[in-house]
C-alpha cells in the first residue's frame, strides 16, 4: 500500500486547478476515496509524520464546539487543502458550530470514514440591510453513514444537528472565495457573521 503523503500529492493532482467546477471535483475526489484502505492509509501517515510535520499539524489545526479539525495539507502552491474532522461525542457538543445553520468561507467535499451524521440543507434570507441571516427554510434532510459523500459550495446553507459517537471524515476544501461567513439560530432567530481571527491583526493594531 503506498504511503498517505504521495496519495495526498496524487488525490491533489487528479484534482487539478481551481478553475474546475465542483460537481468535476467531487466525482474526482469520489473515485479516488473508493480506494481500497484509505482510512488505515491516513492513520498510517498521521503516524509516520516526522516531528517537524507533526508540529505544523497541530499549529495548522483546530478545536471547535462539535468536533476537532485536522489540517493534513496544505501547500502554498496548491488549490486545495485537506482535512480530518474528528467529532466530538454527541453529549460534549455546545450549540453554535456544526449544528447551527451555516456556510463557509470556502467549497469543499467529503467523505465519512467512520460513524455517521444526520445532514441538512437550507434556503436562506440574508437581510440586505444588515447583511445577516434572518430567516431559514429546511430544503432536504437525511441521514448518512459510512463510505457516503458529498459536496457543498461557499454561497450554500447546512447543519449537522447530529452526530455518531465515533465519527470522523475526510474532507478537500478550496481556498476561500470570501472573507466571512454567516450562521443562524433557529432556536433564538439570531444570526452571526463570522471573520477568521487572522484576518483581524490590523484591526487589533488600529485599536490599541
Amino acid at each position: 500500500m503506498p504511503t498517505t503523503l504521495p496519495a495526498l500529492a496524487d488525490l491533489a493532482e487528479r484534482i487539478g486547478t481551481d478553475t474546475a467546477p465542483w460537481s468535476l471535483v467531487h466525482k474526482r475526489f469520489r473515485s479516488w476515496i473508493e480506494r481500497p484502505g484509505l482510512r488505515e492509509t491516513l492513520g498510517t501517515h498521521l503516524r509516520g509524520l516526522p516531528p517537524d510535520e507533526a508540529q505544523a499539524v497541530k499549529a495548522r489545526s483546530r478545536e471547535t464546539t462539535t468536533h476537532f479539525a485536522w489540517c493534513l495539507r496544505d501547500r502554498p502552491g496548491e488549490p486545495f487543502t485537506f482535512w480530518l474532522h474528528e467529532y466530538k461525542p454527541q453529549r460534549d457538543w455546545l450549540p453554535g458550530y456544526a449544528d447551527s445553520v451555516h456556510n463557509h468561507r470556502y467549497h469543499f467535499c467529503t467523505t465519512i470514514l467512520s460513524g455517521g451524521y444526520r445532514h441538512e440543507r437550507f434556503d436562506a434570507y440574508i437581510d440586505p440591510a444588515v447583511e445577516l441571516v434572518t430567516a431559514v427554510r429546511l430544503t432536504c434532510g437525511d441521514s448518512y453513514a459510512t463510505g457516503a459523500s458529498g459536496y457543498l459550495l461557499a454561497d450554500e446553507f447546512h447543519r449537522i444537528p447530529h452526530a455518531c459517537d465515533g465519527t470522523m471524515t475526510f474532507l478537500v476544501k478550496s481556498r476561500p472565495v470570501t472573507t466571512s461567513s454567516l450562521s443562524f439560530d433557529p432556536a433564538t432567530g439570531l444570526g452571526h457573521r463570522h471573520v477568521p481571527v487572522e484576518s483581524r491583526l490590523t484591526t487589533l493594531a488600529e485599536r490599541l
